[in-house]
């Protein structure tokens, strides 16, 4: 299996489009979303190994050389490839709690405790008029909700419920001590038969594989401060991933970019615009329709205007983040020369510059010169 060619990035694909493409075949081929397909849960066991063995550079760099990962001659990862409980690790690494500091699910499966759900990401675009009006927009966001089947329980409904591991005896460790010459010393690891948990589930609802959650996308309302720019994160609370045992969702952090507009350009609380006129409007003044936020508004450009000259209108740019006032719309004028002329034009321009006494080198003279030149007069 080429690790590459599973996550449909190229082999230059940076740490970023790696991540991005797993996010979306992780979705894509998740057992939540894909009950009873064994071709999918297949799929997305080989997506979490080529994203495991590409996303931390010494594995990468393994591959690369080698085109495998592990010392073994396959991939390891200390067992990821064969443990299910594993596979989910990763993905909520990625979908929740690694990226903000919430609990993974591994480690809020057991126990009767409440336990918050992890943070969730997205990403969206907004619009200028959105951000300067401080606009409700909607998101989608793929999260994991209580299973409406076994609503939360993880069991079967009418089955034998959760039952406490005999193994450790439901605290999700075995213990184990050794005698040194120092003393004796006891070691804890994870216990092998509940996976840390404390209780093991003979009959797993059939709906959420006894994860009590399922993924859901829902429409999230959120509300844009007023003079709000791209590049902002803004967080949703309780907007996250379902808790466990009752405990509360966690948050939901939206990633904003500005959309360019069509014809206005920001930077900060100021908007800008360019104004094309034409020579004689530069010369003799005159009135401009230009677009703002709020519609069109008519300027006016006196006499004698040079290019790079502004015009700016107070309170017409974006309103000051979290402060009053706002800034303004800065209009640039964009001198521009005719490239063609007809011929009436033309004698216009010249006798202008004779009016004003401008020096122009006409075609004829320009010929004559040329003629004098090889004649050496």
């Amino acid at each position: 299996m080429d690790y590459y060619e599973m996550l449909g990035v190229a082999r230059s694909a940076d740490a970023d489009e790696i991540k991005r493409a797993y996010r979306a075949l992780a979705l894509k081929y998740h057992p939540d979303k894909n009950p009873g397909n064994k071709e999918a849960e297949e799929k997305f066991k080989q997506i979490n190994e080529a994203y495991a063995g590409l996303k931390d550079p010494e594995t990468r760099a393994q591959y690369d050389a080698t085109g495998r990962v592990g010392s073994q001659g396959g991939f390891d990862a200390g067992g990821f490839a064969g443990q299910q409980g594993d596979l989910f690790d990763l993905f909520n690494s990625v979908f929740g709690g690694d990226i903000f500091g919430g609990q993974r699910q591994g480690q809020t499966r057991g126990g009767k405790r409440p336990q918050r759900g992890e943070d969730l990401q997205v990403e969206t675009r907004i619009t200028l008029e959105q951000a300067r009006a401080g606009a409700d927009i909607e998101v989608d966001v793929d999260k994991l909700s209580t299973c409406e089947h076994c609503h939360g329980g993880r069991g079967e409904p009418g089955g034998k419920g959760l039952q406490g591991c005999a193994t450790c005896g439901g605290s999700g460790q075995v213990r184990q001590t050794q005698r040194t010459i120092l003393g004796n010393f006891v070691t804890a690891a994870t216990c092998p038969t509940c996976k840390g948990s404390g209780e093991i589930n003979p009959e797993p609802c059939t709906k959420c594989s006894g994860r009590g959650r399922t993924i859901k996308q829902e429409k999230v309302t959120v509300q844009l401060p007023k003079g709000i720019d791209g590049g902002y994160r803004l967080r949703v609370s309780g907007q996250g991933n379902q808790g466990f045992n009752g405990g509360p969702a966690g948050d939901l952090y939206v990633f904003l970019d500005l959309e360019p507009h069509e014809h206005l350009t920001r930077e900060t609380d100021d908007l800008h615009y360019t104004l094309p006129i034409g020579l004689a409007q530069a010369a003799l003044g005159g009135k401009f329709e230009i677009p703002t936020l709020d519609g069109t508004q008519v300027i006016e450009v006196g006499a004698g205007a040079q290019g790079g000259d502004t015009v700016k209108l107070r309170g017409k740019g974006m309103p000051r983040l979290q402060a009053s006032g706002a800034g303004e719309l800065i209009v640039t004028l964009e001198v521009s020369v005719p490239k063609k002329l007809s011929k009436r034009a033309r004698e216009l321009l010249e006798e202008y510059a004779r009016e004003v006494g401008e020096e122009t080198l006409h075609p004829q003279t320009l010929l004559q010169k040329i003629g004098k030149a090889f004649r050496g007069d």
